[in-house]
């Protein structure tokens, strides 16, 4: 899966031959994942037209700050489409347009629309080789990379005029694939190894039933999918759940009992960097599990329990450099239990929720946590959802290796 997937991207498209290439690069970002918004200056549409593009990016093309509808007149808020995107790209950027966006010369919607954005700014110049190098056109782009806009350099090939030489527009998918390596780059978590648990165990008591609790596995799935995305290589070691994902960056493997994420655990603890216990793993199992279905035949039945293995603590006991996050649901005297468990457990930073609190603990797509660190300080956070609270969770990981 793409990085690209989810970003809401605005692409500028101005006048340049080379505009008709953007059919390509619309249909290749949105293949991507991506939500894609275009942006056309007037003279963009003598070389592909509005049709074309909004139908292959699924949304409406805009190219000035309100329509000529008279019946339906409406505003095209530039500010708000700037703030709306992840990133922009402007492709092609031609000379004229590089010079406006340069200088400031705000005289149509595009450039509008990039004085706005608060995001990352790619452009993708496209124009005659001498053009390309001429001395306006060298200042456009070194003031441009001074504002911190991202240059995807021309390629050399044959131009519109005839002429062979540096100044075609990148083909498409290179600067898809550009876009893709720029940002992966850039992500504060590339290279780091992520074990994460999520969901309940199930302990047999036959064939049949179980012992088991209410978890979903969201908010392990949440922070997996939280590390993945801002670069991490994360192994998911998921118990029973409803939950599917299919993410790069995320090894997935399912278990069902204490003793199968224990296993799994340890298996590969000692090659990653980072380690978040968000299952719920059971504490006991039934001592003798059988081997038939049990049958309903005594008005009394009484199942022997014992312990299962403490997999946070036995991490803690073996850690080396790793930084291990733990997860503590409680009902009563939830500080005092919290830090005991950090230091019992050998913990680095825990993560503490109330079953007393509103919209917090299983079966909600929100939590409320407090966050603990080994040397007892607290940080309280209000109810979020679980998807912020993951990236909460992980921030405090980037923070760590910062």
């Amino acid at each position: 899966m793409s990085v690209l997937s989810g970003k809401k991207i605005v692409l500028g498209i101005s006048g340049g031959i080379a505009a008709y290439k953007t059919a390509f690069l619309v249909r290749s970002l949105v293949k991507a994942g991506a939500e894609v918004r275009v942006v056309m200056t007037d003279s963009a549409k003598d070389f592909v037209t509005p049709l074309t593009l909004s139908t292959l990016s699924k949304n409406p093309v805009l190219s000035s700050f309100y329509n000529d509808d008279e019946k339906e007149a409406e505003w095209n808020n530039h500010v708000e489409l700037g703030l709306w995107a992840d990133l922009m790209l402007v492709a092609p950027a031609t000379a004229n347009t590089l010079s406006k966006m340069a200088t400031g010369n705000s005289d149509n919607f595009l450039v509008a629309v990039y004085l706005s954005a608060k995001c990352p700014v790619y452009f993708a110049p496209a124009m005659d080789l001498d053009m390309y190098r001429h001395p306006s056109t060298l200042d456009s782009f070194e003031k441009l990379k001074q504002f911190g806009n991202i240059m995807i350099p021309a390629e050399s090939g044959e131009l519109a005029s005839g002429l062979v030489g540096q100044g075609r527009m990148a083909e498409p998918e290179h600067i898809v694939s550009f876009i893709e390596a720029d940002i992966e780059r850039k992500l504060p978590l590339r290279g780091k190894k992520i074990l994460v648990t999520a969901g309940p165990t199930y302990e047999a008591i036959d064939p049949v039933r179980f012992i088991g609790n209410h978890s979903s596995g969201k908010m392990g799935y949440d922070i997996a999918k939280a590390a993945a995305s801002l670069g991490a290589q994360v192994i998911l070691v998921s118990g029973p759940t409803h939950l599917t994902l299919e993410k790069a960056g995320i090894e997935l493997i399912r278990v069902t009992s204490a003793k199968d994420m224990y296993d799994v655990c340890h298996e590969h603890f000692s090659n990653v960097d980072v380690a978040i216990a968000a299952a719920a793993v059971a504490d006991y199992r039934p001592k003798f599990p059988a081997d038939q279905k049990i049958k309903k035949d005594a008005s009394e039945f009484v199942i022997e329990l014992e312990k299962t293995k403490d997999i946070l603590a036995s991490l803690g006991e073996i850690k080396q450099h790793q930084f291990l996050i733990g997860f503590a649901l409680e009902t009563e005297n939830e500080i005092e239990n919290a830090e005991k468990k950090i230091r019992k457990k050998n913990l680095d930073l825990i993560v503490l929720n109330s079953l007393r609190d509103q919209g917090a603990g299983f079966g909600h797509q929100t939590n409320k946590v407090t966050f603990i660190d080994k040397n007892f300080n607290r940080e309280d956070h209000d109810l979020k959802t679980k998807e912020a609270v993951a990236l909460d969770i992980i921030q405090k990981v980037i923070v760590h290796y910062a």
